[in-house]
């Protein structure tokens, strides 16, 4: 759908923006610049640092998969279409949340449950 090329391109960037900050991530979590410190207590303090980090990486990995999706749904010529109501997802929405599969009132009542 060419109305929606320059949001898959943004969606496109973004994806590459994740992965690498995933990569990076990754290579922080398996301590491949410097292995894990000696002293007990810098320990504790790495593996809190490493759990923060796993969070992260949780976090981004959601995004990527929504990202896809979203893309998927561009090439599909259903983007911009509520997954739950069938409506049209706001623009304001889009372009604030551009991987949105559902309008804000759905999303309202899918938080709520």
């Amino acid at each position: 759908m060419k109305e929606y090329d320059e949001v898959r391109d943004q969606l496109l960037n973004m994806l590459e923006e994740l992965d690498d900050r995933l990569g990076k991530i990754t290579d922080d979590v398996r301590h491949e610049d410097k292995p894990l410190a000696q002293d007990f207590s810098e320990q504790a303090v790495e593996t809190e640092n490493d759990e923060v980090l796993d969070a992260l990486g949780n976090a981004a990995r959601d995004e990527v998969e929504k990202i896809k999706q979203a893309i998927s749904r561009i090439d599909a010529g259903t983007y911009g279409i509520c997954l739950n109501c069938g409506e049209p997802i706001k623009k304001e929405r889009l372009a604030a949340v551009p991987y949105a599969n559902q309008c804000v009132r759905c999303a309202g009542n899918s938080q709520r449950s």
